[in-house]
C-alpha cells in the first residue's frame, strides 16, 4: 500500500478533452501511446481509445480492459492537474501485464521529467 492515498481519477468522456491531450506531450511504447496535457482540474483524468484497425470488438475491449488495469496499478504515479489519453495498440494483447504496467510507469515518469538543456555548444 502506498503511504498516501491515490488521487481519485476522472474519466475523460468529451471529444474536446481527447483533442486537447493530442496536442500535448506524447510517448510511444510497444503496447500503447500515452498523451498528456496540463489542465485546471486537480484530479488526474484518464481516457482510452482503441481504433477499429486494431481488431474486432472483443479484441478492442480486451485492450481497453488491460490498459485500465495498468492505469489502476500505476495510479499513484499520475500527476494532479493533468489529463492522460492511452491509445491502445494490438501488441498490448500479447504483452505480459507486468511489462505493460512497468512501461506505463516509465512513460508517466518520462512525461513529467524536467526538460534538459541541449548538450551542444552555444552558438556564437
Amino acid at each position: 500500500m502506498p503511504d498516501s492515498p491515490a488521487l481519485p481519477i476522472r474519466r475523460l468522456k468529451k471529444r474536446a478533452q481527447f483533442l486537447k491531450a493530442a496536442r500535448g506531450n506524447k510517448i510511444a511504447r510497444r503496447g500503447f501511446v500515452l498523451q498528456a496535457t496540463p489542465v485546471a482540474d486537480l484530479a488526474p483524468g484518464v481516457g482510452y481509445t482503441v481504433t477499429k484497425k486494431t481488431g474486432n470488438s472483443p479484441e478492442r475491449s480486451r485492450i481497453k480492459r488491460r490498459l485500465r488495469e495498468a492505469v489502476r496499478a500505476c495510479s499513484d504515479r499520475l500527476v494532479a492537474g493533468h489529463d492522460y489519453v492511452l491509445i491502445g495498440r494490438r501488441e498490448s494483447l500479447s504483452e505480459p501485464f507486468d511489462n505493460l504496467t512497468r512501461e506505463l510507469g516509465k512513460a508517466i515518469a518520462r512525461l513529467h521529467r524536467p526538460a534538459q538543456a541541449p548538450s551542444g555548444h552555444p552558438k556564437p
